[in-house]
């Protein structure tokens, strides 16, 4: 087996080395972009030597116009099945030796190089369009794990600049929408938090301990949403938190939040890591302090953050009507984890307007 090269890395060597002199050999002047987005751990650039092991090698998007794919589109497969080398970096170009253990389609491709146009890429991942203008609805029904596969991974080549304008028009929420999903996290957070106590309190231990992972799940979602980053989804959660600046002390702490073997350190490990992130919000500017300190769950002998106080001051700072007055159900990756929901983009509008209607 060939030495690791980060899938990136390997998708540039594709297109410099193998693509790129193609495309300028036998199809000169045609404008194009290329690109590795989309699914994929070496996309968001988590894959590692265990990636290898399917579905993964030297492989990228190359966008045509309409009508350039519809007069050259065939022309460009013949190319591309005649001449691509049969390996990059020592790794294979057919993609049969990528599946070992799956029988490909008899009209599977034999490489790595998608040709397709922009509008039907984005619209296969985000489930439309978005070049024309994205609504407030559109911005809550795309996963963040599709939004950070569309604007991560690598542009090798943008003739036009297209893909890079609408990679920057995605790059993040407008400002009430994130304010909205960031209030929608911390509401999801101050459902829970006095469960977790409860049921410590009766001694139901898994009971507890499964609280307490949805309540991390959703503060770890929370550090990314604050510094600007799409979530990923479960697999890269914990890694891409890893990540952020500063995050030693709150990895730790919501680490020890689901090791907890009893209330009080569950209890304990958590209010640090919500008080971490309370801090962090106050520290944001984006509504007036709200006080980060621990307190009493009413008259019971639970401690809270009180996480709605942090919900209610965002969805107040929010200038948009039509946002402000949505319920705080958030985006679709807060509203469902099921990957036969995120997975099928037919799927994110209607689930999304259900959800909020």
């Amino acid at each position: 087996m060939p030495d690791f090269v980060p899938g990136r890395t390997l998708s540039r060597m594709l297109y410099d080395e193998a693509v790129a002199p193609l495309l300028f050999r036998h199809l000169p002047g045609l404008p194009h972009a290329a690109a590795l987005l989309g699914g994929g751990s070496e996309v968001l650039g988590f894959d590692t030597a265990r990636s290898t092991d399917h579905d993964w090698g030297p492989r990228l998007q190359l966008f045509l116009t309409p009508r350039d794919l519809a007069r050259h589109g065939g022309r460009l497969h013949e190319v591309l099945d005649q001449h691509l080398p049969p390996h990059v970096a020592g790794w294979p170009i057919d993609l049969a030796h990528r599946r070992a253990s799956r029988t490909p389609a008899p009209d599977a491709p034999r490489h790595g190089v998608e040709v397709t146009t922009l509008g039907d890429w984005l619209t296969a991942a985000l489930g439309f369009d978005p070049r024309d203008s994205v609504s407030v609805l559109r911005w809550l029904s795309m996963p963040t794990q599709r939004l950070a596969e569309v604007t991560g991974g690598a542009v090798h080549h943008d003739d036009t600049g297209e893909l890079g304008r609408v990679r920057t028009a995605l790059a993040w929420y407008p400002d009430d929408v994130w304010r909205y999903v960031l209030a929608a996290g911390w509401d999801r957070v101050g459902q829970d938090e006095h469960l977790m106590a409860r049921a410590g309190e009766v001694g139901d231990a898994l009971g507890a301990s499964v609280i307490a992972a949805r309540i991390v799940r959703d503060l770890m979602q929370l550090a990314l949403l604050m510094e600007r980053r799409y979530p990923p989804y479960a697999k890269w959660l914990g890694s891409a938190v890893a990540a952020l600046p500063g995050s030693a002390g709150l990895h730790g702490q919501l680490l020890a939040t689901v090791r907890a073997g009893d209330p009080a350190e569950r209890e304990r490990e958590y209010l640090l890591a919500a008080t971490h992130l309370a801090q962090r919000h106050n520290e944001l500017g984006i509504t007036p302090p709200v006080d980060p300190a621990p307190r009493a769950f009413h008259d019971r002998p639970f401690r809270v953050l009180g996480a709605d106080r942090f919900a209610t001051a965002l969805l107040a700072s929010i200038g948009d009507p039509a946002v402000r007055q949505l319920r705080p159900v958030g985006n679709l990756s807060q509203l469902s984890d099921n990957t036969q929901v995120l997975v099928h983009a037919a799927r994110y509008l209607p689930i999304t307007e259900a959800a909020l209607s």
